[in-house]
């Protein structure tokens, strides 16, 4: 089997609730999605997807997604798509860095490599260690009153796992924790994501302010040494995301001791084949993973919740279901929340079939159908 052509098509993702707002005044309020098709000449088609999370979040754009695309697609025609390492090398070598252009495709070679089998990715991916995984639900950054009513609400649908948007202004980002936390009982858990908003003084006074609140510190400065210091000034759970890009900043991390959980995002990391190679050694080593993504739809919503299903529970403090967050569906067969569960799909591959109709005319055409 070999790679004859691959097309990419743009989508745009609005909000149900109109905003998405997370620290330095950053705001989406319409998500610029990318779905990748990998054809081959046994007329097998596997899918991706990638959304950055606006321009601001990772060195990452919506754009650029689709350049890096153009760029190194036309290098990968003829290659085996079942061979993901062989895929993987050969996509390092002609456009480096820029992982999250390489996620869709690395994705999209997972779902054919499931129809190959006849298997579902998280069969690939070491077997389904549990049946529906436990979400957590992300609270726009607004007044602490509003994001409680929010928590409140959400909680109502059936969520116990909330990450609060905070990384502002410090005194109102400890009414924001103290006010979520208030609307939850003791066996629901609250994460405050920083999102690296805070300085190191900032960061310093909000978790001394909050040391006996129940509630876990994620990310809140930009650097590493800056985190460190943060994590070693509190006894409260910690977690790490953006600083964590790759193996070596992983291994670099765990061997400080620098977090209690890691957030894993697929295309952040540059695909499922190495979100795999760090979750097996996040598993290895005891930590404790959110398993997801930086944005994104259907598509990505399956290929996260098919790595999450793979994850021994132990290990999986929660996930995440994108495609609940919008009114568009861009691809049916992806899975759903119930009860503040999601369950990867059984059908071979990722299990969703896209909605061309939505999806429209490709924008990107490179070989041959």
């Amino acid at each position: 089997m070999r790679i004859t052509g691959l097309k990419a098509y743009q989508v745009d993702l609005p909000l149900t609730e109109g905003r998405y707002s997370w620290s330095n005044e950053n705001t989406v309020t319409v998500f610029d999605s990318t779905v990748v098709a990998v054809e081959t000449d046994a007329g097998i088609t596997g899918y991706g997807e990638c959304c950055p999370l606006g321009p601001a979040y990772l060195p990452a754009y919506a754009a650029g997604v689709r350049a890096g695309l153009a760029e190194l697609a036309p290098k990968l025609l003829g290659i085996d798509p079942t061979h993901l390492g062989v895929l993987n090398r050969r996509m390092e070598a002609a456009l480096r860095g820029h992982p999250y252009v390489k996620a869709p495709i690395d994705m999209a070679c997972w779902d054919i490599l499931g129809k190959v089998a006849q298997l579902p990715v998280y069969a690939l991916l070491g077997g389904a260690e549990q049946e529906a995984v436990q979400l957590y639900r992300a609270i726009s950054q607004d007044t602490p009153e509003a994001m409680a009513r929010q928590v409140g609400r959400y909680r109502a649908e059936g969520y116990t796992k909330f990450q609060l948007k905070v990384g502002g202004d410090p005194d109102v980002d400890i009414a924001r924790i103290r006010a979520c936390r208030q609307v939850l009982q003791p066996t629901d858990t609250l994460v405050a994501d920083a999102n690296t908003g805070w300085t190191l003084h900032e960061a310093a006074r909000v978790v001394a302010a909050v040391r006996e609140v129940d509630v876990y510190i994620e990310q809140p400065c930009r650097t590493f040494p800056e985190c460190l210091a943060v994590r070693r000034r509190t006894a409260l759970p910690f977690v790490l995301d953006e600083i964590i890009t790759d193996m070596d900043a992983l291994l670099r991390c765990l061997a400080d001791g620098a977090m209690d959980i890691v957030n894993l995002k697929i295309s952040k990391v540059g695909g499922l084949t190495k979100a795999k190679q760090m979750r097996d050694l996040c598993v290895a080593t005891g930590i404790g993973m959110t398993i997801e993504d930086t944005w994104g739809g259907d598509i990505v919503t399956a290929a996260i919740a098919h790595l999450a299903r793979s994850t021994p529970g132990e290990f999986l403090f929660s996930t995440t279901d994108f495609n609940s967050y919008g009114p568009v569906e861009i691809a049916t067969g992806a899975p759903k929340r119930v009860g503040g569960r999601l369950q990867a799909p059984d059908r071979p591959g990722l299990g969703v079939e896209p909605r061309l109709e939505v999806l429209g005319k490709p924008v990107l055409v490179i070989g041959r159908s």
